[in-house]
């Protein structure tokens, strides 16, 4: 898909997105993995020893953070994925909060939408946000990888560049925002075999929805060598297979004068030489 010099190279289809996440609410949502990330943002949070009065939710799906923070703030502003724009509703400095919760890995523009919330965050606000990232289902990707190109001679796109915690650190800060962290979280899951996986993906809403993704359904025979590759490289002595599910969270805070800051070159008062001179003697 074209695009101009400046815009961001549109990578998902976020009506499909929408689609699909309308139809595994139809189905019945399997959301342990969202569960999982909605209470650990709740603790994640209780351990900050601050009040925020205007909290934003910006494309969770669904109502995944209202009950697990429903005791920490009065009220939330959800912001739901209701249309392809990636523009979010939110004024200057109107928020002290801003969470996401499994969203930001279908953002075209994530550099584009973390800017937005910069200048949405007061001073001193706080941004808390999980999204896939590194390995994650690392399994399936090799094994469909291998499949394809035994079976049908080449790769088809499946899975986007998943986020990488020195490329969202650098995000981070390339959006003015102060004192970021990222950190990876490795979850563990078993099927009993990858068709269950995949079920399970379709009712998390979680399929391709890759713009330059395959559009004829993947042949019966590569199918069955994709299981069959899968159950030899990555299942147990139960014959049970390993998904991995990464979740990397990220934080930073709108600038603010009472932040610790860094200090400035030349500002020491000892050198590393003196230092580690000393640590000889």
């Amino acid at each position: 898909m074209a695009t101009s010099a400046n815009a961001a190279p549109v990578l998902f289809d976020r009506a499909l997105l929408r689609a699909r996440q309308a139809r595994a609410r139809k189905q019945g949502e399997v959301s342990f993995l969202l569960d999982r990330v909605a209470e650990d943002m709740a603790d994640r949070l209780a351990a900050v020893t601050r009040d925020f009065a205007d909290v934003a939710d910006v494309w969770t799906p669904g109502e995944a953070l209202r009950a697990p923070l429903a005791d920490r703030f009065k009220s939330m502003t959800r912001i739901a994925l209701d249309s392809d724009s990636e523009t979010l509703p939110l004024k200057p400095e109107s928020l002290d909060l801003a969470v996401s919760a499994l969203a930001f890995q279908f953002v075209n523009d994530l550099p584009g939408v973390l800017a937005q919330i910069r200048r949405a965050l007061r001073p001193d606000g706080l941004l808390l946000a999980a999204l896939p990232g590194g390995d994650t289902l690392t399994e399936l990707r090799q094994s469909f990888a291998a499949a394809e190109a035994e079976c049908e001679g080449g790769v088809s796109p499946r899975v986007a560049p998943l986020a990488d915690l020195r490329d969202i650190g650098h995000l981070l800060q390339r959006a003015g925002l102060a004192l970021p962290v990222t950190d990876v979280e490795r979850i563990m899951v078993r099927y009993d075999n990858v068709f269950a996986l995949m079920q399970d993906l379709r009712r998390m809403g979680a399929t391709n929805i890759l713009i330059e993704r395959r559009r004829a359904p993947t042949r019966r025979a590569t199918l069955l060598r994709m299981a069959q590759i899968y159950a030899e490289r990555f299942s147990d002595p139960d014959g049970r297979i390993r998904a991995t599910f990464d979740i990397v969270w990220l934080s930073a805070w709108a600038p603010h004068e009472s932040q610790q800051k860094p200090l400035r070159p030349g500002s020491a008062k000892a050198s590393l030489e003196a230092a580690v001179k000393g640590r000889k003697r």
